[in-house]
């Protein structure tokens, strides 16, 4: 039995190895492809094995650095903004909806879940942000239209909160004296980190690469965020490319610009915070924390 047991455990390990490797090696190439030649990249294609190394196309984001800190300044406040604001709407809420006596719940339970169904379009959405709420050119216009509640995300939570979390341990801590908003932040969050930490990340991350708002909303350079940066910066080098001749500049200008090389380094750049946060918030994404947590 045991060595069936090795056997299956040995298959499992390979199997999610070459699965790993799988997910690794377009990473690398990523990576690779961001220091390679761009002449290189026209000739022989994408390689693991370049045959010139270059760092033309981060000395070309190089030259925009100042916006380009800037535009990680606003970014990271938009994220964490976003995020901490997003999980504390979503938290309450679904804990209401995880109480079995909850006054109005199917009310509110068919109310999130019609927002995941319908919407106003974007043009009606286009004018209530701007004309009536007036959030055009704002910091606020890169949090608020991303919803900040995300009504899957409520769902999930309340879910999670309904099957993990024992109702003998808010009952005593109800006993205990304790408020709804205590039992909320003092015993189901704690032992609710899992999903916690799982839907912040979706949340930061969702709005780590959001350039849609940014499109819509701001046409102030100060209030870019990196990704609307990095993509202007990408336009700005096809076009340059394109139409190198029609400026009146020389022909060669088009070879002389890094356009598929900078492509990789502004993904590196774009990508490169995720994958440092990632490994420090993985370590919640654990199942059955909640278990034992009460002696029946």
């Amino acid at each position: 039995m045991y060595r069936k047991e090795r056997k299956f455990q040995i298959v499992c390990n390979g199997i999610m190895t070459a699965v790993t490797v799988v997910t690794l090696l377009p990473l690398i190439l990523l990576f690779i492809s961001s220091f390679t030649e761009n002449t290189d990249i026209t000739l022989y294609g994408y390689s693991f094995f370049p045959k010139h190394l270059s760092l033309s196309a981060y000395a070309y984001i190089w030259k925009e650095r100042m916006q380009i800190f800037r535009a990680y300044f606003v970014t990271v406040f938009v994220t964490a903004v976003g995020t901490v604001t997003g999980l504390f709407l979503s938290i309450l809420y679904a804990y209401a909806l995880s109480r079995p006596h909850f006054p109005g719940k199917k009310f509110f339970s068919f109310y999130v879940l019609f927002t995941m169904l319908f919407n106003g379009g974007l043009v009606p959405t286009y004018i209530m942000y701007t004309r009536y709420l007036h959030l055009k050119n704002t910091v606020a216009a890169l949090i608020i239209p991303s919803l900040l509640m995300n009504a899957f995300h409520v769902l999930l939570i309340r879910s999670y909160f309904q099957n993990n979390v024992p109702q003998s341990l808010i009952e005593a801590a109800k006993i205990d004296g304790a408020s709804e908003f205590a039992v909320v932040w003092k015993v189901v969050v704690p032992v609710s980190k899992p999903i916690i930490a799982t839907i912040g990340l979706f949340i930061g991350v969702a709005y780590w690469n959001d350039w849609m708002n940014g499109l819509y909303y701001v046409t102030d350079v100060k209030l870019y965020s990196i990704q609307q940066i990095l993509n202007n910066m990408l336009k700005n080098i096809e076009y340059l490319s394109k139409n190198a001749s029609s400026m009146g500049k020389s022909t060669s200008l088009a070879g002389t610009l890094p356009a598929a090389t900078v492509r990789m380094a502004i993904a590196v750049i774009g990508l490169l915070p995720i994958l440092v946060i990632y490994p420090m918030v993985q370590k919640y994404f654990v199942k059955g924390i909640a278990l034992g947590a009460v002696k029946e």
